[in-house]
């Protein structure tokens, strides 16, 4: 009675015919599901967790739960991406995204994948990211008893001589059993018979080898013609079993057997070996006489193909030599069994087996697999931080397998081994996008075999941005010089950054910081294209008002966070020709009437008549001024100093002149273009008119002045025309003298008159004394303040001489304009009252 499975559960007894033949596929099937449910199991060793399944198992089985037993949330399968990496080259496994279980997912046949190793382990990497992490997880395939023992040949035959002596054993072929531990080949078994039995010889590799031993004594006019039947068994529940037919002819006399040296060599070749290579020579001797003692050598009958494609034998000398390639990883050694037989008839043969072992040589490079492909990293990525999963591996055995990894020197990368073979590639130092965008990193697989084989790979890792590099402006100042009058809304300037980030970190928009120009925002002067850093005005700008001022733009960019750097933008405005000169004085004059002036018919050439003084609110050149006689009643009579405005006679006055003398003066200034202005002076002639009456102020405190010419005129109508003429060139002298101390002119003139270019807090006074009025600009200022002017004038004839301030400013210090008039007129008190500068 054999066992058969049934189903999924115990099994139970079944009664029929003895089975021979391999178990089909569905009684296996059946029984592959029946150990998937009782002998399915995990264990963890060491921290890593191992499986244990039977081969066959149906696609779809679970082989365990990686997610309970690797600590994961189901959540953790679809956001870490959790994969499963075999090392075996095929993807027997995959993961159950919903369950999170390991389940197979293709045939798993033990034999194809470890042979007649005992151990069959598959390991498995599971490589979860996000971070980026593997764990090694092993399976065990556990064998079942899916192949019955089988024979190279389903008939063999056997030439034996009837004077064969009892006990005489003659090998038979061995079965072969993929299947291994106790599912493996067992037992023989022979067909009951009166003439042979079945035993056992031991080989050096442990292996049982059947003999057939006779018995009993042949005898061929008897029985011609045995036939046997051999069974081979293997261990497994239920048994398993295959057959060999063996027929045995009795032959007459020939009866010395050839004989080798030995029942078995046993030998060894390098696998680069090449074809021709001399393996071994053979020697088997007979005893026999003539043809019976001719020996000649062959391959055994059963003798598989890959020893007949990789070998020859010579059937005279017995020498074997190499016919094909070796391959220490294909195959580790081969067994050869060699017939040896003589020409006698019956024909004798001997038997012997050669043992060939491959000795491997380092003929395999290293292979380096990447496990995880790289992800970018950032450039502030801290150092250790995992970027790729590598393994290697290598075909050849002991020190040829034993693998080492190098990276290039000054590589910003580490290699980490976490497990056998395995490796993490991490950051070892600072990454720098702006340097290196991205690396390629030449990793370099050496075998410590002689001489040592090596192999390369380069992965690529980019390297991602952050926001670690402000914007920077090509220059940290800008001077922009603009004419005033501009159009509002043109171009000031055009500012420009660069930033060395990337993307977004690297987009930048421009914008001008709050700041005050004369106690007003600058955001109401001037406006910024927040995209290419263009400057445009909101109005039009007046020299006369404003000369100088600041921007300050800031570049920012959109990082996170950002980051900005600013720039100074100096704004000089230059002066245009936009006012006409203003006249000052005469008083009258000034406001638009006529001027009328006195003089005495008395007058000499050169006699001053009055000064003209004007004054021009533009700078430089176009604030120098001239004056010309245009019209004239007697235009041989009067003369205009061109610098000064003085009126003065060209010649003494005639009583054919007119009484009434009318003079047009024009008063321009030297810009471009020319801006004027006239003045209209009336001039009344008269008799007995000593002293010039100008249109002045008059102060209130002059008793002395008027005693003396009441007095003068007393003595006058009294003495005699000689006394008379004496006090009159004694009071002369005396207004001649009071005239030269305030005969400098403050007008400017063209050799006196600088342009301001280059403002300081120190402050310029510019002086003209060529007549006897005075004229001064006082300019300060520096590069953080609005520049100040101060343009004062005096008039010619007063006694005071006060200053009055065109152009005063709040923010001037005045007792600094004062200290400077003081150090140029150092004869003259100075005052300061109501915005007025005045000179006692």
């Amino acid at each position: 009675m054999r066992l058969y499975p049934t189903a999924p559960g115990p099994l139970r007894a079944s009664s029929g015919p003895r089975m021979t033949k391999t178990m089909g596929y569905r009684d296996w099937r059946w029984l592959a599901l029946w150990w998937h449910h009782f002998f399915l199991l995990w264990s963890t060793i060491n921290g890593q967790t191992r499986y244990s399944i039977p081969e066959e198992l149906k696609q779809g089985s679970v082989v365990g739960n990686l997610a309970k037993d690797l600590a994961l949330g189901l959540s953790d399968i679809f956001d870490r991406k959790m994969r499963v990496a075999s090392e075996a080259g095929k993807q027997y496994f995959s993961v159950d995204a919903g369950k999170g279980e390991l389940v197979v997912n293709d045939r798993i046949d033990r034999e194809t994948l470890c042979g007649q190793s005992a151990s069959c382990v598959l390991p498995l990497q599971v490589v979860v990211e996000n971070p980026l992490r593997s764990h090694r997880i092993e399976v065990e395939i556990r064998d079942i008893n899916d192949n019955s023992p089988s024979f190279l040949t389903q008939e063999s035959n056997l030439n034996i001589p009837e004077s064969v002596a009892l006990g005489k054993r003659f090998p038979l072929e061995s079965a072969e059993d993929p299947d291994v531990g106790s599912n493996s080949l067992k037992t023989y078994s022979l067909s009951k018979n009166e003439y042979f039995s079945l035993k056992y010889k031991d080989t050096k590799n442990g292996k049982a080898v059947p003999e057939l031993v006779l018995e009993k004594p042949l005898d061929r006019e008897k029985n011609a013609l045995h036939q046997l039947l051999l069974t081979a068994l293997d261990g497994g529940n239920p048994v398993t079993s295959g057959t060999c037919k063996i027929i045995i002819n009795v032959l007459d006399i020939n009866d010395n057997f050839p004989v080798f040296n030995e029942n078995e060599y046993k030998v060894s070749l390098k696998e680069n070996s090449t074809k021709g290579t001399f393996v071994i020579k053979l020697s088997a001797t007979d005893a026999d006489d003539g043809l019976n003692g001719q020996v000649k050598y062959y391959f055994g009958s059963r003798t598989p193909d890959s020893v007949l494609s990789t070998f020859e034998i010579n059937d005279i000398t017995g020498q074997i030599v190499l016919k094909g390639a070796l391959d220490f990883e294909r195959s580790k050694s081969y067994l050869i069994e060699i017939t040896a037989k003589d020409k006698g008839i019956p024909e004798m043969e001997g038997n012997c087996r050669v043992q060939l072992d491959v000795e491997d040589i380092n003929d395999n490079a290293p292979e380096i697999v990447l496990t995880s492909k790289p992800s970018p990293v950032p450039e502030d990525a801290p150092g250790g931080t995992v970027v790729a999963l590598i393994s290697v591996r290598d075909l050849d055995s002991g020190e040829n397998g034993k693998v080492t990894l190098r990276l290039p020197k000054g590589s910003p990368f580490n290699l980490n081994p976490s497990f056998s073979n395995n490796y993490e590639l991490v950051t070892s130092g600072p990454l720098d996008r702006e340097s290196f965008s991205e690396y390629n990193i030449e990793i370099t697989a050496t075998d410590s075999g002689s001489p040592p084989l090596s192999s390369k790979k380069i992965i690529a890792v980019s390297i991602t941005d952050v926001n670690d590099n402000p914007p920077i402006f090509k220059q940290p100042s800008y001077y922009v010089y603009l004419k005033e009058n501009g159009v509002p809304g043109s171009i000031l300037y055009s500012v420009s950054a660069s930033d060395l980030d990337f993307g977004e970190n690297a987009k930048i928009s421009y914008s001008i910081l709050d700041s005050k120009v004369q106690d007003v925002s600058v955001s109401s002067y001037v406006y910024i294209n927040s995209d290419n850093g263009s400057i445009y005005s909101m109005h039009s700008f007046d020299y006369e008002k404003l000369k100088v001022f600041q921007i300050q733009v800031q570049a920012k960019d959109q990082g996170s966070p950002s980051l900005s750097s600013n720039a100074t933008v100096h704004v000089f405005i230059l002066d245009q020709n936009d006012n006409a000169p203003a006249v000052i004085y005469p008083s009258s004059a000034a406001l638009g009437s006529l001027s009328h002036q006195r003089m005495p018919r008395s007058a000499k050439a050169g006699h001053l008549v009055t000064k003209l003084t004007a004054v021009d609110a533009d700078s430089g050149h176009n604030a120098w001024i001239s004056y010309k006689l245009t019209e004239a009643t007697d235009a041989s009579l009067f003369t205009v100093n061109l610098y000064t405005g003085e009126v003065r006679t060209k010649r003494a006055v005639s009583e054919q002149d007119d009484s009434s003398q009318r003079l047009l003066i024009e008063i321009k200034d030297d810009g471009e273009p020319v801006q004027s202005a006239t003045v209209t002076v009336s001039i009344l002639l008269e008799d007995g008119l000593h002293e010039p009456i100008l249109d002045l102020r008059q102060k209130v405190s002059e008793p002395s002045k008027k005693t003396g010419r009441i007095t003068l005129y007393l003595i006058l109508s009294l003495a005699s025309v000689s006394v008379l003429s004496l006090v009159t060139f004694l009071i002369l002298a005396v207004k001649c003298m009071r005239s030269s101390r305030s005969s400098d002119s403050c007008c400017m003139t063209r050799s006196d008159c600088d342009n301001y270019k280059n403002p300081n807090r120190n402050l310029q006074i510019q002086l003209n004394t060529d007549g006897p009025i005075k004229y001064v600009e006082v300019l300060g200022g520096d590069m953080l303040s609005q520049s100040q002017s101060f343009r004062s004038c005096m008039s010619p004839m007063s006694e005071y001489s006060d200053f009055t301030l065109i152009k005063p400013s709040s923010t001037t210090d005045f007792k600094e304009v004062i200290s400077v008039l003081d150090a140029s007129l150092p004869d003259s008190t100075w005052t300061f009252e109501s915005q007025q500068v005045s000179r006692e």
